[in-house]
């Protein structure tokens, strides 16, 4: 075939023809409920790419019970591409062989189903992502050929409104709607004018009226009455011997009870120690509620978020300085950006994990427990290619060397012993036999030894990037590692020796008492005293709800 006889929209046609074989099931854009089974059969071909939205929140529910519901005579081996494992029905498809590979990056709901499926054959994981490296895909080599996503509400021209929960969805839509791919939405409802466009209507093909409201979970909610005195002790080190030591400006938390101590103390334990004005005033962050009393006590000056949180949608909409919300009163997240912003904007990342090994590299991957890491490994990276520099950045910068840069402080707050009762602290990760296995090319590692550069125990913290060899870095971990088989191993002249030369401090290094590790140090003692500091704002979910 000479060049000029050569067809060079071959896919677009492709597409107006499966478009076209569903025309008598469509008003303009928009179908029937009762067709969407009928709608995605035939718009679907085995075989196909298919991205179906499934953030940490916001699940296109509706789309992915039809897609469960297809025939698979009809549908089958579809390679799934999803940031987020998190209903039944999500691995239901691979069970009944309408699909049969995925590539992901978080399963925490279901990760322990998706570690039986490998083991049994009927899943094949293509590969574990960060969060930003999925969606970088999208527009490579996993280009989707079909994507099912979830709006709030669309108008009669198909623009979509994605409200506080936008999350995904702009990156998920492009990526098919400008490579002849098939957009198909479902929408809570269909309204005449949208408080504003989040997605154009010339982006979208098919809108589908859902039956019931896509699923929002509360994923970023701790309620403040089940952090313990240990947490509380470890957010008192953090703030005194990481925070202030480093002049943080810039943080992501990640979800858990450690972190929410330190939000929680903030205005009372960082106020005593006269740190207002002086530290983290930017957040990317999802609007966690117990930043509540930070926030209204004027530590926080920016919140952006990669998704909203079920019940401060007032709360946000009466607070624009703080959080990024628009002329209609509504926050606008955005998953992609926020990697993005954590990975190169950040002063700092602080999360946890479910192991560290005797080096310090971290992994959510245990035996039995296939949960992948989300975006904690863009938060948790050293990013060689940023540029700018910031007084925390350059707190780690090595002094010897002319050509010498900054870098991100990555921190991980780990209590010796899990809610398992097993340590924290092994000498080798459980990824190792998982990535055998899964037959992964690589051991799903969240957190890499090279970018941890502070831990932080009950014990006391590592600045592991102070140490000069794998052998002192392997010492400072033991240090802080408790009554753990690893943390046995420390003995009193290296720990001595250690704290000398700062590499290790203990609570009574950095000026905390640990009798002052109480309940009553925290500016919110349970959910209604987090209602009374938004001024009855916030609306926390019923499970959240133990008072009248």
């Amino acid at each position: 075939m000479s060049d000029s006889e050569r067809n060079w929209a071959s896919h677009r046609q492709a597409k107006a023809a499966k478009l076209a074989n569903v025309a008598n099931l469509l008003d303009g854009k928009f179908a029937k409920t009762e067709a969407a089974t009928q709608i995605l059969e035939t718009l679907i071909s085995s075989g196909d790419k298919v991205v179906l939205e499934g953030d940490n929140q916001k699940q296109a529910s509706f789309l992915s019970k039809t897609l469960a519901a297809v025939d698979p005579e009809k549908v089958h081996d579809l390679h799934m591409i999803m940031s987020s494992i998190s209903r039944p029905e999500h691995l239901d498809i691979f069970e009944d062989g309408i699909a049969s590979k995925m590539d992901f990056s978080f399963a925490g709901p279901q990760s322990t189903r998706v570690s039986q499926m490998i083991a049994d054959g009927s899943l094949k994981v293509g590969d574990i992502h960060t969060y930003l490296e999925l969606y970088a895909r999208l527009f490579v080599d996993l280009i989707p050929n079909v994507v099912l996503v979830a709006a709030d509400k669309a108008d009669h021209q198909g623009n979509l409104y994605t409200g506080y929960n936008t999350e995904e969805t702009p990156v998920i839509v492009e990526s098919a709607a400008f490579k002849d791919g098939i957009v198909i939405v479902q929408a809570n409802e269909i309204v005449d004018q949208l408080p504003r466009v989040d997605i154009p209507g010339d982006w979208v093909d098919v809108v589908i009226p859902a039956d019931e409201p896509y699923q929002l979970e509360p994923l970023f909610t701790r309620d403040p009455q089940n952090i313990t005195e240990i947490q509380i002790l470890m957010g008192m080190m953090a703030i005194r011997g990481i925070y202030e030591k480093h002049n943080v400006q810039s943080v992501n938390h990640g979800v858990g009870f450690n972190t929410a101590a330190i939000e929680l103390l903030l205005p009372t334990y960082g106020e005593q120690l006269g740190l207002k004005g002086k530290i983290v005033p930017n957040w990317e962050v999802n609007p966690t509620p117990t930043l509540i009393p930070a926030i209204e006590s004027g530590w926080v000056q920016s919140i952006h978020s990669f998704g909203g949180e079920v019940g401060m949608e007032k709360y946000i909409a009466a607070r624009p300085d703080v959080f990024f919300v628009g002329k209609d009163g509504t926050m606008r997240s955005n998953r992609a950006f926020g990697q993005m912003a954590g990975q190169y904007a950040l002063d700092m990342f602080v999360g946890s994990t479910l192991q560290l090994d005797q080096f310090g590299n971290s992994s959510t991957v245990t035996n039995g427990r296939l949960s992948g890491f989300g975006g904690a490994p863009n938060m948790g990276s050293n990013p060689t290619g940023r540029r700018h520099s910031t007084p925390a950045w350059q707190s780690l910068k090595p002094a010897e060397d002319p050509l010498a840069r900054g870098q991100k402080l990555v921190v991980q707050m780990v209590e010796t012993y899990g809610a398992n009762k097993r340590p924290v602290f092994v000498d080798h990760l459980d990824a190792e036999e998982v990535r055998k296995e899964a037959k992964l090319a690589n051991v799903p590692v969240m957190i890499y030894s090279e970018d941890t550069t502070h831990i932080v125990t009950e014990e006391g913290i590592a600045y592991l990037y102070k140490t000069d060899s794998m052998a002192e870095r392997q010492a400072a971990i033991e240090a802080i590692a408790g009554v753990t088989p690893i943390g046995l191993r420390s003995d009193p002249d290296t720990l001595k020796d250690l704290r000398a030369r700062g590499i290790v401090a203990l609570p009574e290094d950095l000026g905390v008492r640990r009798n002052d590790a109480k309940r009553s140090l925290l500016a919110a003692q349970n959910m209604a005293d987090l209602v009374k500091w938004s001024k009855g704002l916030y609306n926390p979910p019923a499970k959240f709800r133990s008072w009248s």
